[in-house]
């Protein structure tokens, strides 16, 4: 009975640090958003101007972004500096995440994950680099040229603010998709012959997701389904070096499991 009682309260140490960890390691990030932030907002203007440079050169002479709400030449660049210091602090945040989990995990599984963790964060910077300098060019040059000639294009900070964003977040998260591909086949959820022959319907997959996930507009939906089609065939090629999780391995876990349930 005794034996029972301090199992239990070694139990319930183990869960109290643990809480405690985590709300060190959220305070932690939640400083370093507002530190970034606070060194940025005084620029807030100059990046706005920055992100929206795709657009204004190529508007028409004469004509300029406007803000149809009173609030919005404040609030537009308000909300751009907290999405870019969340961006600029995301190496951090995952750092704080990893140094969380990794205790838990067995070595080849922190062996394995630390390249993944770095390699998802440079594809999430290339996801956001590649919109704004391939995509936004391409779109915004489709749009203000095929308007009709008596329409003057004016568009309102918010409005384009709440687009690229948009567009910031679908790009950013479609470059994982190398990642995840990996890590299905790692794990042994399938193989990559498996995904080859699912390879139609996950191109028409490709499609859906972009049309769910960019506007309503066949240019921001093609941009973006094209990708992640490439990036899945770069992941399957990318996993020939990995291979699935090995019966030696599972075993290893198992017996990890085991000796730890004994103790």
């Amino acid at each position: 009975m005794s034996e029972e009682l301090g199992n239990n309260e070694e139990a319930q140490q183990t869960l109290t640090s643990h809480l405690v960890e985590l709300r060190q390691r959220l305070i932690r990030a939640l400083l370093t958003i507002l530190a970034i932030f606070l060194c940025l907002f005084y620029f807030a203007n100059d990046l706005y101007t920055l992100l929206s440079e795709p657009l204004t050169d190529l508007l028409p002479a004469g004509t300029t972004m406007i803000a149809t709400d009173v609030t919005s030449p404040f609030f537009a660049p308000f909300k751009l500096t907290i999405v870019l210091a969340l961006f600029l602090s995301m190496p951090f945040l995952l750092h704080q995440c990893w140094s969380f989990i990794s205790p838990g995990l067995y070595k080849h599984e922190r062996s394995f994950a630390i390249p993944l963790l770095i390699s998802s964060i440079l594809l999430f910077y290339t996801g956001l680099a590649f919109a704004y300098f391939v995509v936004f060019p391409l779109l915004f040059g489709f749009f203000t040229t095929v308007g009709p000639e008596n329409v003057a294009i004016m568009t309102d900070i918010g409005s384009y603010l709440d687009f690229v964003l948009k567009l910031f977040f679908a790009f950013g998260i479609v470059f994982e998709i190398p990642i995840a591909t990996m890590l299905v086949i790692w794990s042994g959820i399938t193989t990559a012959k498996a995904l080859k022959s699912k390879r139609p319907y996950i191109v028409v997959g490709c499609f859906v997701v972009g049309m769910l996930l960019t506007p309503p507009d066949m240019i921001s939906q093609s941009l973006l389904a094209v990708p992640m089609w490439l990036l899945f065939e770069s992941g399957i090629f990318m996993s020939r070096f990995i291979g699935k999780k090995s019966d030696s391995e599972s075993d290893e876990d198992e017996e990890s499991v085991d000796v730890d349930t004994v103790k």
